[in-house]
Order: C-alpha cells, then sequence, then structure tokens
C-alpha cells in the first residue's frame, strides 16, 4: 500500500464511496425489480379477469373466447396475453394462437388452481421467460382451470440494461471522484507539506523560527501551533543548556583558575613552612569550592534524571528544621547574627529527610548570605491548611522585583559579585526547589515592603504520588 497519506486518504474515500454506491445500486436494483414483477402481477391479474368474462363453454365441451363480452380495449390486451384453459381432469381445452404450439408447463396437478390464485416464472420451451398465473373459475356448473401468461422479456431486457449501464457509470463515476478526490487531498495536505518543509529547514541554530500558519482555527493551524510551542520549549532548553554550560564553565575555571595562580607563585619564590601551609590552606579551600560545586552539579544531573530513589519516612518538621539551623550556626556567628528556630512540634510529613534537610540548609545558607551583619534569620514552622509550612525569614536588602521570577534558575545571580564573593555559585535554590517538588510541595518568595524576603515551603502532611521515583 502506497505510503503517501494523500493516496492513502483517496483510496480510503474511493472506497467507502464505492461501497455505499454498492449497496445503493444493489438496492435499487431490488426495489427495481420487485416493483416491475408487481406490475407484471397486476396486469394478469387484469387479463385473468377479462378471460374470465370472455371464457364460453361448448355444448361439446369445448371451450371460446367471446370477444363480444370484452370491455373495449381488454381484446387487445388479452390478445397479448397467453392463455390455456384446462380441466380438472387435465384435459386441454384451449390455447392461444400466440403459444405456436408451445406449452405453459405439464398438465395440471390434482390441486392446481383449485387452492386460490398463484403465479410463477417460467421459461417457455422457445426460450422466452413467462409471468404465469393460474385460478381456478366456475361458470354454467363447471370447473376449468385458467393459465394466463404474460412474457417478461422486455422487463428483464430493462433491467439488463439498467445495470449495464449502473456496471459502466459505477467505475466511470469512482474513477472522477478518486481523481477529484486526489486533487482536493493533494490542496488539503498543502499546508502540512509545507509545513514540513520548513520544519526541515530548522535546525538547532535556527529554534527561533517558526511554522507559517494560514489558519490556526483548523486542525492543521491547531497542528502548527503546537509545532511552534515546541520549538519555542526547544529554544528556551537550549538557551538554559547553552547558559547552564556557559555559567558552569565560569564556576568551575574560578576555583581551577585561583588553584592555579596559587601553585605558580609558590613555585616561584622560596617560602618556610608556615608559607606553604598557607599556599596549601588557599589551594584546599579552592578546591573545597570546586568540590561542592561539582556536588551540586551531579545532584542536578541525577534529579533531572531521575536517578535519586526517595527514602520516605515521618519526619518532625520543626526536629528538621533546627537541625538544619544548627549546621549554620558557626557561619551566623561570624557575621554576629541571631537564627531563630521556632513553631508547631507536632507537625510531621512523610518524606526523605536528607533530601528536605538539603532544601532547609540551601534556604537557610541563603539568608544568612545575605542577612547584613548582626541581622536576624528566622525559620518559623507552622500547619497551614493541610500542609506544613516552613518560612525561612531573612533581613538582607531584599530582591527585587525583575529577578524575582528568575531566583530559583540555576546560575542565576541577583549581584553576581557579591554571590561569588560569599562562595555561592547560583545552584542552592534550584536545588531547594527540585527537593521540594519531588515531595509533591512548592516553594514561594515573598518580599514585600519590609526589609527582607521570606521564602515559604508548603509540603503535603501524607507521602506524595507527585514525582515520588526522585525525577
Amino acid at each position: 500500500m502506497s505510503r503517501s497519506l494523500r493516496a492513502r486518504l483517496t483510496l480510503i474515500y474511493v472506497s467507502l464511496l464505492g461501497g455505499v454506491l454498492i449497496l445503493y445500486v444493489a438496492g435499487t436494483s431490488a426495489f427495481f425489480l420487485h416493483n416491475v414483477t408487481e406490475q407484471l402481477d397486476m396486469a394478469l391479474d387484469r387479463d385473468m379477469e377479462t378471460a374470465e368474462s370472455m371464457i364460453a363453454i361448448l355444448p361439446d365441451g369445448g371451450v371460446r373466447l367471446n370477444a363480444a363480452e370484452a370491455e373495449p380495449g381488454e381484446d387487445v390486451a388479452l390478445a397479448t396475453s397467453l392463455l390455456e384453459v384446462w380441466s380438472p381432469a387435465s384435459t386441454l381445452l384451449y390455447r392461444s394462437p400466440q403459444l405456436k404450439g408451445q406449452t405453459l408447463g405439464p398438465p395440471p396437478g390434482a390441486n392446481e388452481g383449485l387452492q386460490g390464485y398463484s403465479e410463477r416464472s417460467a421459461q417457455l420451451a422457445g426460450g422466452a421467460r413467462v409471468r404465469i398465473a393460474t385460478r381456478a373459475h366456475k361458470m354454467d356448473g363447471r370447473t376449468v382451470i385458467l393459465r394466463l401468461a404474460l412474457n417478461e422479456d422486455h422487463l428483464r431486457q430493462d433491467f439488463a440494461e439498467m445495470l449495464t449501464g449502473l456496471g459502466i457509470g459505477l467505475p466511470l463515476a469512482l474513477l472522477i471522484v478518486g481523481l477529484t478526490g486526489y486533487a482536493v487531498a493533494g490542496r488539503a495536505l498543502q499546508p502540512v507539506n509545507a509545513m514540513a518543509r520548513r520544519a526541515e529547514q530548522i535546525s538547532a541554530e535556527r529554534l527561533n523560527e517558526r511554522l507559517e500558519i494560514e489558519n490556526p482555527d483548523d486542525e492543521l493551524g491547531h497542528l502548527g501551533q503546537a509545532f511552534n510551542q515546541t520549538l519555542s520549549r526547544l529554544e528556551r532548553s537550549f538557551e538554559q543548556l547553552r547558559r547552564f554550560t556557559a555559567d558552569a564553565s565560569h564556576e568551575l575555571r574560578t576555583p581551577l583558575t585561583a588553584i592555579r595562580s596559587v601553585g605558580e607563585v609558590a613555585l616561584h619564590r622560596s617560602g618556610n613552612a608556615d608559607d606553604l601551609r598557607d599556599v596549601i590552606g588557599s589551594m584546599l579551600e579552592e578546591a573545597g569550592r570546586l568540590t561542592q560545586l561539582v556536588d551540586s552539579l551531579l545532584t542536578l544531573s541525577r534529579a533531572d534524571a531521575g536517578r535519586i530513589p526517595l527514602q520516605h519516612t515521618e519526619v518532625p518538621v520543626l526536629d528538621l528544621a533546627r537541625e538544619s539551623a544548627a549546621l549554620l550556626e558557626v557561619l551566623a556567628e561570624e557575621k554576629s547574627q541571631r537564627l531563630e528556630v521556632a513553631g508547631d512540634a507536632s507537625v510531621t510529613v512523610v518524606g526523605d529527610r536528607m533530601i528536605l534537610r538539603q532544601a532547609l540548609v540551601n534556604l537557610i545558607d541563603n539568608a544568612v548570605k545575605y542577612s547584613p551583619h548582626g541581622g536576624t534569620v528566622q525559620v518559623l514552622v507552622s500547619p497551614r491548611g493541610g500542609e506544613a509550612w516552613i518560612e525561612v525569614r531573612d533581613s538582607g536588602p531584599g530582591i527585587p522585583p525583575e529577578h524575582r521570577a528568575s531566583v530559583f534558575e540555576r546560575f542565576y545571580r541577583v549581584d553576581r559579585a557579591r554571590t561569588r564573593e560569599e562562595g555561592g555559585a547560583g545552584l542552592g535554590l534550584s536545588i531547594a526547589q527540585w527537593a521540594v517538588a519531588v515531595h509533591g510541595g512548592s516553594i514561594e518568595l515573598e518580599c514585600d515592603s519590609r526589609p527582607g524576603c521570606t521564602f515559604r515551603v508548603r509540603l503535603p502532611f501524607t507521602k506524595s504520588e507527585f514525582k515520588g521515583d526522585g525525577r
């Protein structure tokens, strides 16, 4: 079968139309044949009544037709009929001259014609097809059996001519419809071909191009819009990938350059053990930043691939918040900040404790970095409407409105210089958002008129089926 959709559509259409036309022709033929047979039977019935009115029995027991008894025109109609008159004892009493010695059948049986009016089709010895009616008739105390036949060859000829015309016209009609349908299908599919040719020209370097849509309201227009939306998503994904690659390369290059620079300086100058210790300490510090960055990238890569399984347990949220804050107390003390944790101790969720702790550590670490010296970082736990709310509030300068929608993007920085100085790579919030999302929760950012911002984590109390495989 042809692979062309145009050819397949045409073939299906012609096949369906051919099937419908064949059913129509069969129904029309059956109706025509039934109708003409019924008309022939009605003519037989009228001629039978005429024959009965014209029959006269002779003294010697013979039968003759009395044309004087016929109504005007009946004798003419009867002249085209073929008539036989038989006695109940199967003796032929009369036969029409038109039969020319042919018989309408064998002599009647014992009950033929005596049980009522009957009709049948038969073929005479000469080959003619006739419709025969048989009926018993009583007159002058005697019973005779009448057989009356009408030639139906002309009706069969008309029927055959009709079938011949239909047999010639039907394939011709299907051919015309097929050619027309093929042309119409080609015109209907022309936008698809145009979109296909356009799509073949779009490459990874030309994802900003879009398909041209003639009619956005029909099915093909909807297909084109869906394809354009896919191109838009691909364009955004490629742009994010390029930005991610560039940012990752930059972030990896920074500690590597620092390690190389410190090492080269140390090689070109002599120094004592204390100097070497300082050099090694600087190199280890940069190596630690590099390790942290690689670990974050590995976490995000495994998360995207769905390769981080979740170990669901009951997690007291307030205890989790205190445990996460304790890991950052030293960092907060270095900046003379107060790290406050409070809330409802009865709030419990079902999830992976380590992944949830990683999310809270990243949020609290972000708050500590952006809060000023002597500032306050608050972690509040509360139940709200069937969810556990964890709010991390800082006392920093806040986030400008134009940056708030992008803070969860990877490597995104509101203040690049300050972020690098503080040691961040712009991955902490992305990891936190993923960790909360795999538990069926969400993170909201709220920055109002007061100083600082609030990152609000909302988690369901029960185990979530949302992306439970870690993706």
